[in-house]
């Protein structure tokens, strides 16, 4: 079976790295891809938002599944377009990716079926988010209602600071995402994702993680697209993703099948952890990034067959395994992410791949043949150990053997859980 591949971030290189192991895929292209997915795809130039030209190079190259790695052309409906001509794709149609493309929908769709999440106002202007934040105690929850590269979400202390980050919402500061607004309730907890397939009826637990969205140790700082992460999520015990599956996943499933816009892909929930049990925070319609490349790094199963099951509506007995251990990433980025990346910077990767270690390419690019930052988030350096404790000290080990003098990286990645393991709250 001929695969494409869409993408060209760390996600997509993980991606890649698992489909190419697959038995079953006989060439595997990837538009447009980057230096680390080279390795693993065949490159070609292909402009996603051409649909046309994504369904004619299908037809040319006999491609049995198309996996779409990020949001964008989701929203834009490029599955719909190619399953219109027959051709398998892993990822929602357009209608049903509004679970990511608006926070607004996702908030209406949670009241209608019950799931547990945070109170919540649409607002449509500046004026109707500022009357709407006296329904809030502080700190205020600001999110831009469409896609804003992870990076859509405000919290602000103070009523000033709230105003101020609306003010620059609807003063066009997230583009077209900001038009409309949703304002949350602050929910107390911790965060973690998890995520399940489905196919619009079966669905599978895939496993969860641990995300790090601060620039900063400590957490502190702006938020970014993701520092780090780790998988599996201990804070998220079995009898916790059962609840998950039970009161927020399956009817989420039940009710936008119920509405006309079946779902099929992958569910990605981003959860906070309350007193009262997990609350749904967002969705995302899509593999995290760098929640992905954990995940892929532990999957042992075929992924190509299970993401061709999931587009054939034959996802039912499907069994995904997972290796028990830990998988740690570290995100490497320019100087200067969240804000304007200083790319161009030379990296030389060295050893770092030792055994029980990866690095996945994300913002990167070749210049003469020499590799070179051309991103925010530029490197996934990731480690295998048999606890959180044991990656990290691994991927930091990984990290330190790359020469990268214009990036950074934080130095705390699963700092919760590497604080419960060492006080004994973990049995190894």
């Amino acid at each position: 079976m001929n695969i494409l591949l869409l993408g060209s971030g760390g996600r997509e290189h993980a991606l890649a790295w698992k489909l190419a192991q697959s038995p079953g895929c006989t060439h595997l292209y990837a538009a447009p891809g980057n230096p680390g997915i080279a390795e693993e795809a065949e490159l070609v130039a292909l402009d996603v938002t051409d649909h046309g030209a994504v369904i004619a190079f299908c037809a040319d190259k006999t491609i049995g599944l198309v996996v779409i790695g990020p949001e964008a052309p989701l929203v834009d409906g490029l599955s719909d377009a190619l399953r219109a001509e027959g051709v398998p794709v892993f990822g929602p149609s357009q209608a049903a990716a509004q679970l990511e493309g608006s926070k607004g929908f996702t908030k209406d769709l949670c009241a209608r079926a019950g799931i547990p999440t945070a109170g919540y106002v649409r607002t449509a202007s500046l004026d109707e988010a500022r009357a709407a934040l006296t329904r809030f105690d502080p700190p205020y929850v600001l999110k831009a209602d469409g896609l804003a590269a992870g990076k859509g979400v405000v919290i602000a202390d103070t009523i000033e600071a709230a105003e101020i980050a609306l003010a620059d919402m609807f003063g066009g500061g997230f583009g077209a995402a900001g038009a409309e607004v949703v304002i949350e309730e602050f929910m107390h907890g911790e965060e973690a994702s998890f995520f399940a397939l489905t196919d619009g009826t079966a669905i599978l637990p895939f496993g969860s993680a641990q995300d790090h969205k601060r620039v900063g140790d400590g957490d502190v700082g702006p938020n970014t697209g993701g520092m780090g992460a780790y998988s599996p999520a201990p804070v998220l015990t079995a009898e916790l993703q059962a609840r998950v599956m039970a009161e927020i996943i399956e009817p989420t499933v039940r009710t936008m099948r119920e509405d006309g816009n079946p779902y099929s892909g992958v569910l990605f929930a981003g959860l906070m952890l309350t007193a009262d049990g997990p609350k749904l925070i967002e969705y995302n319609a899509r593999f995290g990034d760098p929640e992905c490349q954990v995940l892929m790094m532990r999957l042992q199963s075929d992924l190509a067959a299970i993401m061709l099951a999931c587009a054939k509506g034959e996802l039912g007995g499907v069994a995904p395994q997972f290796r028990p251990d830990t998988a740690l990433t570290v995100v490497m980025a320019a100087n200067g992410y969240p804000g304007t990346p200083d790319k161009g910077g030379a990296i030389a990767l060295n050893d770092a791949e030792a055994p029980g270690t990866k690095v996945f390419h994300a913002g990167t690019a070749r210049n003469d043949g020499a590799l070179i930052a051309n991103g925010g988030r530029v490197l996934n350096v990731i480690a295998m150990g048999a606890n959180v404790i044991e990656a990290q000290r691994l991927a930091y080990a990984a990290v330190d053997r790359i020469d990268f003098p214009s990036g950074f990286c934080r130095r705390d990645i699963g700092w919760r859980e590497v604080a419960r393991e060492a006080a004994g709250e973990r049995q190894n």
